[in-house]
């Protein structure tokens, strides 16, 4: 964008926010779930939280519209918005809101970076999910504002494929968000080859449990059998992504989680597992049993594509993996041509208006007849959801910054 902000201001402008390094120390606690072989981040962008939480176990700190926008809501960037909207005024205002946006994004990155010596993920403008040149673009110059702590996330979408896929082979890591089963994360990883993708543990269960379906430890369920299929892919050469678990909702649910890549923890549970004093003594997901799900639920539900990869999903992803087509069009009509139609479904104004109202979790009762007849995935409805409910928070954020205009 002409007339954007560059590096240098940027950096000057977080110089203007105070704060002390992080005089963290190390646990026993902590360092019991390194050595299960989890990294651990935290999952907040609130920095007086994290100064009472933070570890020197704790490698990283992931953001996202709505954390961001939870900091944004506080009025502390007030004044940098105002500050920012002075050099810019050559811009027209939708311009103004989205370079104000991407600066306040940047230099709330860098005060965590810099404050508890981490890398940190920062996601992407919500307007940026279905545009795969400026996913690349303002990707690029996002991560160029903090090359060696920045890692730009980038949600589970045809262009957020692509885009990502032209961010790994810039040499940017990414963190692919919004997948909820195996096969988004086998796809993701094969596609976009980025350096972590996820598994949203807490939405998984919550879709199960909020719809009146008794299915013990589904989500955790789908976080080994994702783990297992990451590391078989890894392994054989055709990506290095981890995986991180995510939308951890209680320290259960942690313990539970214990040995997958990285667990990315909201800091209540940071917070929960410290007052319980819990340990991790073993490899969670690999220790414990998963339980049985009833098999009418299982065929009634379609359930498998939530833990298992069919033949033709990993083909078409091995396809996409060898050459990325230039055009969501061109990549839609690729599942499609494979018989994967319920990966990216389509959906009519109606069906949008229902994921849109629903919130993060879809009631299901709207959706039994597609998901019954193999038409939509469970995990494609968590990913429409969830990128719904990002629009909604970065809406918030950008309605702010145009009432300080």
């Amino acid at each position: 964008m002409k007339h954007s902000i560059n590096k240098e201001v940027i950096t000057k402008l977080a110089d203007q926010f105070k704060g002390n390094d992080c005089n963290a120390k190390s646990t026993k606690q902590w360092s019991s779930f390194l050595s299960s072989g989890s990294h651990l981040w935290m999952d907040t962008g609130d920095i007086g939280l994290i100064n009472q939480l933070w570890t020197n176990e704790f490698s990283a700190l992931t953001t996202n519209n709505t954390l961001l926008n939870n900091e944004v809501q506080k009025g502390e960037y007030d004044q940098t918005i105002t500050t920012i909207t002075s050099r810019i005024k050559q811009l027209n205002t939708d311009d103004q809101v989205k370079e104000i946006g991407f600066c306040i994004n940047a230099i709330h990155g860098l005060r965590l970076a810099r404050l508890f010596n981490c890398k940190v993920s920062v996601e992407l403008h919500t307007d940026l999910a279905n545009n795969i040149e400026d996913t690349f673009l303002i990707g690029r110059r996002l991560h160029a504002i903090c090359p060696e702590q920045f890692i730009i996330k980038v949600p589970f979408t045809p262009a957020g494929l692509i885009g990502a896929r032209k961010l790994h082979d810039a040499g940017i890591p990414v963190n692919l968000t919004l997948c909820f089963s195996v096969r988004q994360n086998v796809i993701a990883s094969l596609v976009a080859k980025p350096a972590y993708s996820n598994v949203f543990v807490g939405r998984v269960g919550a879709y199960f449990s909020n719809n009146g379906f008794k299915v013990l430890n589904i989500a955790e369920k789908v976080c080994v059998e994702t783990q297992k299929c990451l590391r078989k892919v890894n392994e054989r050469g055709f990506a290095n992504t981890k995986l991180i678990a995510a939308s951890i909702r209680s320290s259960e649910q942690l313990i539970q989680l214990v040995g997958t890549d990285v667990l990315t923890i909201p800091a209540k549970v940071v917070d929960q597992t410290n007052q319980e004093e819990i340990f991790a003594n073993h490899s969670g997901i690999f220790d414990q049993s998963n339980g049985t799900i009833n098999d009418a639920i299982v065929k009634q539900l379609n359930l498998k594509h939530l833990w298992q990869i069919r033949n033709a999903e990993k083909e078409v992803a091995l396809h996409l993996s060898k050459k990325v087509p230039a055009t969501t069009t061109e990549l839609i009509h690729l599942f499609d041509h494979y018989g994967c139609h319920d990966i990216f479904p389509a959906f009519n104004a109606n069906e949008l208006s229902h994921l849109d109202s629903d919130g993060k979790i879809p009631q299901h009762d709207k959706w039994n007849g597609r998901v019954e007849n193999y038409e939509v995935g469970i995990d494609a409805l968590l990913n429409k959801a969830g990128l719904f409910s990002f629009m909604k928070d970065q809406k918030e954020l950008d309605d702010r910054i145009k009432r300080l205009l």
